[in-house]
């Protein structure tokens, strides 16, 4: 981990170019930083959320810390740009920020020495063995909450059992996600003391977001299908399915453009990753279409292009204009784009790649489709289809199929929707029971710091 510094820092320089919060203090990274850290009498409650997803997730655990110890001091720490700009949301004065260390003995031992956290929360799957091991030595209480494990990193980490099994161990305590989850953890020797759910259901989606999406859809038209956190690979094999679908100014196939399924939907794209917002872009007009990008709407939102408006009103001409497919290259907005959606086919899950969270789509009440590899929410996955929240197909060609077809099905595009709703609102609840059981550690923590003083 050493040796291998100076490449993390050649890595980070490069990924700054085309993302610069990754140019942003990078001496955090290991373990030196520029100012010192105010003494506070109240504790400082370290909250490690590694990228978006997790510090979303965290967002909804804070608040509920702050209510049950009332002027704690929050330490945010995280491992990816995007995380780091949403959890700068969530900090209040005299909370702090930073990157987490890089996993080696120094760096880990310098950042528990300048912040002196009362204990720590490790978001959902981040366990690194020196940060572990480190803990146990400085007597910090170091703890995984909403923990999650697929069976794929459970043989990963079965494969380094030396080095991840007291790694698990030397955590103070693990609160996890679902009963399998439980069990996986338990296998690498990590001390489950509850399984409580996932705080993903507590987060509310954002209300302005979501009102903007629903009217823009309404003045829309016409149905828009939602590629939605999609990884590489993904994009462009839904783009050359729905290129086989429209006439013949891209497909070279003689049809009616009022009969194709092409024209009767608006394709909406919204990559995982910002950097590749740009290769996606590309991606689209190598195809043969019309990009238009989120990042150009303003609040007026989409403008129709030629094709968009002939399809519209129904008209044909001997060459159509250029179809275009939507570009969402904004940050912290899927909401707005769930809201936007008549149905979402799940990005990371036609790729072997675990699948995406589907639990924001269905707080929105946008119906899903997903492919095969929904492991990283396998239980969330079963528990949506179950429902009628979701739909399962074999892959992409499969998904663009099912999610045009539902579409036109009014009656059974409204069912899917209030079942996304019921099946996010009935499985709330985690935060509390989690931030109950952190408040407890930490005051039987301070208790015994207090006997062995």
């Amino acid at each position: 981990m050493w040796l291998v510094q100076p490449l993390l820092r050649h890595k980070l320089r490069r990924r700054a170019v085309q993302e610069p919060g990754y140019g942003l203090a990078i001496d955090e990274r290991f373990g030196h930083f520029s100012s010192a850290v105010p003494v506070l009498t109240v504790p400082t409650v370290w909250i490690h959320a590694v990228s978006l997803g997790e510090t979303r997730a965290a967002a909804v655990l804070v608040a509920a810390l702050r209510s049950q110890l009332p002027g704690m001091r929050l330490l945010l720490t995280h491992g990816t740009a995007t995380g780091r700009a949403e959890g700068a949301k969530l900090l209040q004065p005299g909370d702090l920020q930073a990157w987490q260390p890089w996993d080696t003995r120094g760096a880990v031992k310098r950042f528990l020495q300048h912040f002196k956290p009362a204990m720590g929360v490790l978001m959902e799957t981040e366990i690194w063995p020196n940060l572990v091991s480190a803990c146990q030595t400085d007597r910090v209480p170091l703890v995984l909450a909403n923990a999650r494990l697929s069976d794929k990193s459970l043989r990963q980490a079965l494969r380094l059992a030396w080095l991840a099994r007291p790694a698990y161990a030397g955590l103070a305590a693990v609160w996890a996600q679902t009963s399998a989850d439980a069990d996986r953890l338990a296998q690498l020797g990590a001390p489950v003391r509850a399984v409580l759910g996932n705080l993903k259901f507590d987060a509310a989606p954002d209300p302005g977001q979501l009102k903007l999406g629903h009217d823009w859809r309404q003045a829309w038209g016409r149905p828009v299908l939602l590629l939605a956190s999609s990884r590489e690979g993904e994009e462009l094999a839904m783009l050359q399915i729905i290129k086989s679908f429209w006439p013949p100014a891209l497909s070279g196939k003689a049809q009616d453009a009022t009969d194709s399924i092409a024209n009767q939907v608006q394709w909406l794209i919204v990559p995982r990753h910002p950097q590749r917002f740009d290769a996606v872009a590309g991606l689209i007009t190598a195809q043969g279409f019309a990009v238009s990008r989120r990042s150009t709407w303003g609040v007026a939102g989409p403008v129709p292009d030629a094709a968009t408006t002939d399809a519209m009103h129904g008209t044909r001409t001997d060459v159509p204009g250029l179809p275009s497919v939507w570009l969402g290259d904004s940050l912290g907005e899927m909401a707005l784009y769930y809201a936007l959606a008549d149905v979402c086919l799940l990005g990371g899950s036609f790729e072997p790649l675990g699948g995406q969270n589907l639990i924001e789509a269905a707080a929105c009440g946008c119906p899903v489709v997903m492919g095969p590899h929904t492991f990283n929410f396998a239980e969330a996955a079963v528990q949506a289809q179950a429902a009628g929240a979701a739909l399962r197909v074999a892959d992409m060609m499969q998904s663009v199929a099912c999610a045009s077809e539902l579409v036109l099905d009014s009656a059974g595009l409204l069912a899917m929707r209030s079942a996304s709703l019921q099946f996010a609102k009935a499985h709330q609840g985690a935060t509390d029971k989690l931030a109950q059981a952190i408040t407890q550690m930490y005051r039987d923590g301070q208790a015994q710091r207090v006997v062995a003083a």
